[in-house]
């Protein structure tokens, strides 16, 4: 438990000395290339981003919307999310699925899917065999992709 106490002082010290690098590198960058030096730290710095603050937001509400609505139905996968993440209320659930639907790569999605549908499955027991747990990951994995699936769908429906 000492170990465990260092390593986790050692981890947060490293991680702040980390930080205060990373500040100190954008400072010097200010110094040296002024204002352009937004342009090493922002893709869009001359786009519309400031006409179109907080729209994401809106996105986002309605992403999280259309996910409730989903889950609260009688689809199989909806049936299948929610026995998964029975401690987990239909709002913790959608903004989960939210996050990871705004990842850019699709096998990136599928994966943190997988992921939160991972986050509420007890420990395994000790007396629990590897394959047992194999098939708990590929069980999971199809339910991620077929999430996925629904998701994607969820959102066609919306645009046309």
């Amino acid at each position: 438990m000492v170990q465990e106490k260092q390593s986790d002082r050692q981890q947060r010290l490293d991680n702040f000395l980390q930080a205060v690098e990373a500040a100190q590198k954008v400072q010097d960058d200010i110094m040296k290339y002024g204002l352009e030096a937004a342009h090493l730290y922002c893709d869009d710095v001359d786009g519309d981003w400031l006409k179109t603050w907080g729209e994401d937001e809106d996105e986002q509400q309605n992403f999280v919307e259309l996910v409730i609505n989903f889950l609260q139905s009688d689809d199989l996968v909806a049936v299948r999310v929610k026995k998964q993440l029975k401690d987990k209320s239909l709002q913790e659930i959608a903004v989960g699925l939210e996050r990871c639907w705004s990842l850019s790569e699709e096998e990136d999605r599928i994966f943190a899917l997988k992921n939160v549908l991972a986050g509420s499955v007890a420990v395994a027991e000790s007396n629990r065999g590897t394959s047992s747990d194999e098939i708990d990951e590929i069980e999971l994995l199809d339910l991620a992709e077929k999430l996925l699936e629904k998701l994607a769908e969820i959102l066609a429906s919306t645009l046309l």
